[in-house]
Formats: structure tokens, sequence, C-alpha cells
């Protein structure tokens, strides 16, 4: 069976992304890396690409250059993963979807609900796949979650506790460092620092295992470094469509805590409990039950676990190849085949929604806030 074509805009040498990319859309041999402008600086970009084995003409120097050079090719890409700085993933996204390329764009999808919507529009007018980079969403013991709650394993669900915290923004020093100092920069981060950063994992996580949308929430921020204009750490909760209610903390000073995101969903027969530290097992714990732990890998999942699980049980399958199963969803969406797990540019508008929600309710000192993009509210 022939590779689909894949294309990358950033992701350069010294990313923290890129090479969960990388390695993950080469994983299960569906698409082939073919065309890349990987750095702002293009002969930087473009001697990097050609290291990595890209042909020099499609080692491109920046991702204009890209767009023009692939959109008139018969072998052009079939999709184009954007890992960006925030301020640029709409305009590169937007640009590649109107030329008939599919995206995968890193979180968030864009800067604002505005352009977000615009995002969705696209996506109706093109008939083409905008994918976002939720990636703990396809983990496999994370689909065993989903399906669970669906199959209506723990009954309705009344609460879910999401909570992404870590330690490595802790350290007052380091405010200088590049990899750091942008995440708290409203030019280049937007209106939100860690809540959009790392945050909106939770959130969007929250929603994926409940199968239920954010209705309204409210937020307390604060910069525990005060030479950061934007907050390091935060306090959201937040009430959903179906009735449940979710409690979510997210910080990048939690000294100590390493990667830290987990969560957990309890309904009225049963409870939930995943951690990204331990991703091949879901605690499982039935009303007046004992507690089971689930493994990945052993008999008896639901189809979506099962798929997704490549090696045997005991193996652990780590953060690549989470960014992997998005890739598998991806080409078979490509194909036509739809993967209901694969998020998309609605969820990338609904996460956009929510961080300005959460910033306008910090303001207000908590007041809760609607935090639904106006396309979905009906």
């Amino acid at each position: 069976m022939a590779k689909l074509k894949w294309g990358m805009v950033g992701g350069g040498e010294g990313s923290q992304i890129g090479p969960a990319h990388r390695l993950g859309s080469q994983a299960d041999g569906l698409f082939q890396f073919t065309a890349g402008a990987l750095d702002h600086r293009a002969e930087v970009g473009r001697e990097y690409a050609i290291r990595l084995g890209l042909d020099k003409d499609r080692a491109y120097g920046s991702w204009q250059e890209m767009l023009a050079g692939e959109k008139c090719r018969d072998d052009r890409i079939d999709l184009v993963t954007i890992a960006t700085p925030n301020s640029t993933h709409f305009e590169i996204t937007k640009a590649f979807l109107e030329a008939g390329i599919n995206v995968l764009c890193e979180k968030p999808m864009t800067m604002t609900v505005d352009e977000g919507e615009q995002i969705v529009r696209v996506v109706n007018s093109t008939g083409k796949i905008c994918a976002v980079n939720y990636c703990y969403s396809a983990y496999p013991m994370v689909r065993q979650a989903r399906a669970m709650v669906r199959a209506g394993e723990i009954g309705k669900v009344r609460l879910v506790v999401s909570n992404f915290s870590h330690g490595h923004h802790g350290d007052a020093m380091d405010a200088d460092n590049p990899r750091v100092r942008w995440r708290y920069d409203p030019a280049m981060a937007g209106i939100s620092g860690q809540f959009a950063d790392c945050g909106i994992h939770a959130l969007h996580m929250a929603s994926f295992l409940s199968n239920d949308q954010v209705e309204t929430l409210s937020a307390d921020f604060v910069s525990t470094i005060p030479s950061r204009k934007l907050e390091d750490d935060a306090m959201v909760n937040f009430r959903m469509e179906g009735g449940a209610v979710g409690r979510l903390w997210t910080s990048s000073v939690a000294i100590g805590r390493q990667h830290g995101f987990d969560i957990q969903v309890f309904g009225e027969t049963g409870g939930l409990r995943w951690a990204s530290e331990q991703p091949n097992q879901l605690v499982f714990t039935p009303v007046s039950g004992r507690t089971q732990i689930i493994e990945k890998g052993e008999n008896g999942l639901h189809a979506d676990a099962t798929r997704l699980s490549r090696v045997s049980i005991a193996h652990p399958e780590g953060f690549p190849l989470a960014v992997a199963n998005i890739y598998c969803d991806l080409a078979d969406s490509i194909k036509g085949k739809t993967r209901d797990g694969l998020p998309d540019a609605s969820d990338g508008v609904r996460s956009i929604a929510a961080i300005y929600a959460a910033v306008a309710s910090a303001k207000e000192n908590g007041a809760w806030i609607d935090a639904r993009p106006p396309i979905f509210v009906k």
C-alpha cells in the first residue's frame, strides 16, 4: 500500500515536539516524510531537512515557499503538521487548508475565537481535515476509558477531576531561557500562559472522556513568579452541558511534580482514573466493588484500545506512540474511514473559547462565564 506524503512546518533541530511528530508519523509506515520548512531561519531549516533525508527541492526555507512549492505538484503532500509558535498557527493552518492540504496543528489551534471559527468554516467549505494534537487522548487506555464511559460502565458521569501540573518552570532564575520565556509572553503565547499551554489538554480530556462539552467555567489565575506577564498556575471549575461538574488544576511551578497529567471520572455506578506517568494502566472502581487495574494489552479491552496497542501486555508504550496513534487515525480519515476519537477543529475552537472565558473569569474574581464558542451556541 502506498504511503501518504507528509510534510512539516516548524519542529526543527532542538524543538521539543518535532522529534515526537517525526517518530510518530513514521511508526506504522503510513506516511512518508516528504517536505519540510523546519526553521524560521531559511538556510538552517533547509540544511536540517536535508540531513533528515528530504530532497533538496522539498527542503524549504519558509512555510510560504513550501505551500507554493507543494500545492502545484502532482505528488504534493497529503498532510502537513504545524509545529510553530502559537501566534503563527492560524495563518499557516488556514493557508494549507485552502490549498486543499490536510492539517495537523499543534495546540492551541489559533490565538482567538474568531480565528478558530474561521478554521471550522474553512474545514466545512473545503472538506479537508484539520486535526489538533491533543495526543494524550490517543493513549490506548484513554481510549479504553472513553469506551467504558460510552458503554455505560460507570453510569451517568457526575464529576470530572483533571490535573496537569509540573514544576519545570518553577525556577525564577530560569526566566530568560527561550524555551520557557515565550510561554509567558503575550506576544508569543497569547492571552494565557499555563492554562493555554497545559490546562487545555486537561480540559479537552475532560470532554473527551465524559462525552460532554464544557458550558460555563470559573477561574483563578496567578503568576507566582512576578516577572511573568501570564499565569503560571490556575484553578478552574467548570460545568458541562450534560450536568456533570469539573475541577481542574494546572501549574508549571509545582516543584517535585514531573509530568503531572492525570484525570478521574466519577459516575453513578463507578469511577475511572488514568495518569500519564503510568499510561498502561486504567484504574476502575465499581460502586460497592473492589478497585481493579486494567492493563494495556490484556484480553477483553474495547476495540479502540486494542487497535491502538502495538506491543504485548507489560511492555510500555510512551508519548511518541500516542502521537503515532493520532497519525493512525489521520491516515484512516484521509482515506475516508472516519475515526471518532480524532481531535478536530471543533475541539480546537472550543479550547480557545475556554481560554478566553477563563481569562475573563480570572479578571472578574472567578465569575462564571459561558465557555462555548458562539458558533456552537444554540
